[in-house]
C-alpha cells in the first residue's frame, strides 16, 4: 500500500500583510495667514524707527519700505503695492496731500493713513479729500493706531469722533476763496493792503474788501489774530 506524501501546512509568513490605511488628506486653508504690509513716510527719522519697532512687533503686520519725503513715498508705494501707507502730512519735495494724489491717481483704492500733529479742520478736510482713508494724530495711544491700520486694511474708514467733528464743522461752515488764501498767505508776511494789491494786480479797494470778508469768515478782529487762526486750521502754513 503506497504511502501518500503529507502536504506541508502554510507558512503564516506567506499570508499577504494588509495595506497600510491611506494618510488623510490635508485640510484645506491651513497656510499662514499673510501679514499687512506697510510703507512708512516720515521725514523725522526718529519717528520712522519708532514707527517700525511698533508695527514689527505684531505678527500681523511687517514693514515694506520707509521713506524719508513725499516723492520716495511714492516711489515705495509703486514698488511694493502696500496694504496699508502711513504718511505725515508735512514733507519736504512732496507734501502730504500731493503724496495722495499722486497714488491714487495710480490706483483709487489705495488704503493711505495720514499720520500726523496738525489736527486744523483744512488739514483733516484736505487729507480726506483727497482719499486718506484714515487720519490719526501722532500722540494717539500705540494700540489706537495698530486698530486703525486694521480697520483702514479691512477697507473702513478711521477718524477719531473729536477729529470727525471738526471735519464737519469745516464742511458746514464757510470757506474763505482762493483769492481770501492768497490775500491771507500775504498778510501773514506782514503786506499792507497797498503791498498786497500790487502783488495780487488787485486796487487797494478791493484788498480791503477781501480783508473785511476774511475777518468774518474767521470770525477775527485783527490781522494778527486772523493769520493765527488761519495757521492754526490749516488753512496757511507759515
Amino acid at each position: 500500500m503506497s504511502s501518500k506524501k503529507k502536504t506541508a501546512p502554510r507558512s503564516k509568513k506567506s499570508a499577504k500583510k494588509p495595506t497600510s490605511a491611506p494618510k488623510k488628506a490635508l485640510k484645506v486653508g491651513v497656510t499662514k495667514k499673510s501679514r499687512i504690509t506697510v510703507v512708512i513716510a516720515d521725514d523725522h527719522s526718529v519717528v520712522r524707527e519708532g514707527l517700525v519697532s511698533l508695527i514689527t512687533r505684531k505678527t500681523d503686520m511687517t514693514v515694506v519700505g520707509e521713506a524719508s519725503n513725499g516723492r520716495e513715498a511714492v516711489d515705495l508705494w509703486k514698488q511694493h503695492h502696500p496694504d496699508v501707507t502711513l504718511l505725515d502730512l508735512r514733507m519736504p519735495e512732496l507734501d502730504g496731500v500731493g503724496t495722495l494724489k499722486e497714488i491714487r491717481s495710480n490706483d483709487e483704492k489705495a488704503r493711505i493713513i495720514v499720520l500726523t500733529t496738525f489736527d486744523g479742520d483744512e488739514d483733516i478736510y484736505r487729507a480726506i479729500q483727497a482719499g486718506a482713508k484714515g487720519y490719526l494724530l501722532k500722540d494717539a495711544p500705540r494700540e489706537a493706531l495698530m486698530d486703525c491700520i486694521r480697520r483702514v486694511h479691512a477697507g473702513e474708514t478711521c477718524v477719531p469722533v473729536h477729529l470727525a467733528a471738526k471735519l464737519a464743522q469745516r464742511v458746514s461752515g464757510e470757506t474763505l476763496s482762493e483769492r481770501e488764501i492768497d490775500v491771507l498767505k500775504l498778510m501773514a508776511q506782514g503786506k499792507s493792503n497797498k503791498e498786497i494789491g500790487s502783488a495780487l494786480f488787485i486796487s487797494e479797494g478791493t484788498v480791503k474788501s477781501h480783508v473785511k470778508s476774511i475777518f468774518a469768515k474767521l470770525n477775527v478782529i485783527s490781522r494778527t489774530e486772523a493769520v493765527a487762526n488761519a495757521s492754526r486750521r490749516g488753512l496757511i502754513q507759515l
